[in-house]
């Protein structure tokens, strides 16, 4: 007899992962390494420990490890918010009267509004442990730094953060939450580097990418002495950390003898997908179970669907190590109109990877659409969803509508990263009718990746 599910379902303290998981250890294909712009060599430890804190260091080159203990420290601090829920979608699933099942995993039920909070915390534990002053670090629609933000001020870790600036002058309860927490806040690009300099010299006007605050946070850890650079998405570190949101997911849905036919994730860098994804995957690598994974992006940053994978920098100053991951090109700035984070020109060199060998699906959507689906989502469930998460629920309710088509019972897994209480002026511009659809152009997307750089790999 199968056991009643409840409409949450709660893991106990004592169920919390004290181990992440390390899906590169059951890649055949591991991804493939960062490299030295300069040599085009693979980058060594002591040349990412220039950048990047020592132990950080290790999990991002670590490929072979399954998995790596958590701190009993940064469990601790989990213990604030985590376990998060797992929550069956009655009333969605009632409104689009459909057979299929829906479970979300909630993210937002803490401060900083958002799954990212899971590796600011590991990421500012290893600063601190190192002894370092302090971290910097970029952020497009605020989600991340406000994290770190919040971490560092539990730390007491000096915090500087290059915020995208058009995200910075559309979301200014966003960088007033960072700044509560003790955070420095500077639009990017700025005049405060010289990368930023040579970016607005050759850029006028420009409203930013999360490739110009990235080289700009990455110059400053360079030249700051007791600094390191930390990120919220895209390398293996972050995926790492993230994967108690996998891990967690999981465990609540073995509890009740729940077999998901489908996962979905929005797709920006990759933190939250690669997270929700990670153990699933690796039952899919091992072939013990078998899932289909969407990962949902934006049509206006399309990375998996129109990018190529190649070899490229992860900033738009081209001072980062190159990745080798589906980009847009290191020059491609999305349109400012776009509300959400999911702005990045590309994609983790490890769901690059995946995705290239078949073991993933990507789909674009674009953003009327996507709100559409957030607002639906708000009045049916009481959320409202953070405009990444609102990718994700945008392919949910139309997997479930296809099943409510074929009569299909499947049984749909998303993760909701984030709550979108600082999203208003997004959600201004759709119920006003003043939202619109940019979709680059094939021109474009070709005239940027013209640029990628020249690698013998």
């Amino acid at each position: 007899m199968s056991k009643e599910i409840p409409y949450k379902i709660y893991l106990e303290e004592n169920e919390m992962p004290e181990k992440w998981y390390n899906v590169r250890a059951d890649m055949k294909n591991k991804p493939a390494p960062l490299l030295n712009p300069g040599t085009g060599q693979p980058l060594n430890a002591e040349e990412l420990g220039a950048v990047f804190c020592d132990e950080l260091v290790a999990q991002e080159l670590d490929n072979d490890t399954q998995y790596i203990e958590i701190p009993q420290e940064i469990r601790d601090f989990y213990k604030m918010y985590r376990p998060s829920p797992l929550v069956r979608a009655y009333c969605l699933e009632e409104k689009l009267q459909t057979p299929a099942k829906i479970y979300y995993k909630f993210e937002g039920n803490n401060t900083s509004g958002s799954h990212k909070l899971n590796s600011a915390i590991a990421q500012a534990y290893y600063a601190k442990k190192q002894g370092l002053k302090g971290v910097t670090t970029e952020t497009g629609a605020g989600q991340w730094g406000t994290a770190l933000s919040m971490a560092c001020a539990y730390l007491d870790l000096d915090c500087k953060v290059y915020m995208v600036k058009v995200s910075y002058e559309q979301k200014p309860f966003r960088r007033e939450v960072m700044r509560t927490y003790g955070a420095s806040v500077v639009p990017s690009p700025s005049e405060t580097t010289e990368v930023g300099k040579k970016i607005l010299a050759e850029h006028p006007g420009t409203t930013g990418s999360l490739g110009c605050a990235i080289s700009e946070a990455v110059e400053v850890a360079g030249r700051d002495p007791g600094y390191r650079y930390v990120l919220g998405s895209v390398l293996n570190q972050v995926l790492l950390h993230q994967s108690v949101i996998g891990l967690e997911t999981k465990a609540a849905l073995e509890k009740y003898d729940i077999h998901p036919d489908i996962i979905i994730g929005c797709a920006g860098g990759g933190s939250n997908l690669g997270g929700l994804i990670g153990p699933f995957m690796g039952e899919k690598l091992r072939g013990e179970n078998d899932y289909r994974i969407i990962a949902v992006e934006p049509a206006s940053c399309p990375s998996f669907t129109r990018g190529t994978y190649a070899y490229d920098f992860c900033d738009t100053g081209m001072i980062c190590p190159l990745a080798k991951m589906y980009t847009l090109g290191s020059s491609f700035i999305p349109s400012a109109n776009h509300a959400g984070g999911l702005r990045f020109h590309g994609m983790s060199p490890v769901l690059s990877q995946l995705y290239h060998d078949g073991y993933m699906e990507a789909v674009s959507v674009e953003q009327t659409s996507v709100f559409e689906a957030a607002t639906q989502f708000a009045r049916t469930e009481g959320i409202l969803p953070a405009p990444e998460s609102a990718h994700a629920i945008r392919a949910t309710i139309d997997e479930a509508l296809k099943c409510k088509e074929t009569g299909e019972e499947k049984t749909i897994v998303f993760g909701l990263t984030g709550t979108g209480y600082f999203d208003m002026v997004a959600y201004e511009k759709y119920n006003d009718g003043d939202m619109s659809d940019y979709i680059p152009s094939d021109e474009e997307i070709a005239a940027s990746v013209a640029k990628l750089p020249k690698v013998n790999a």
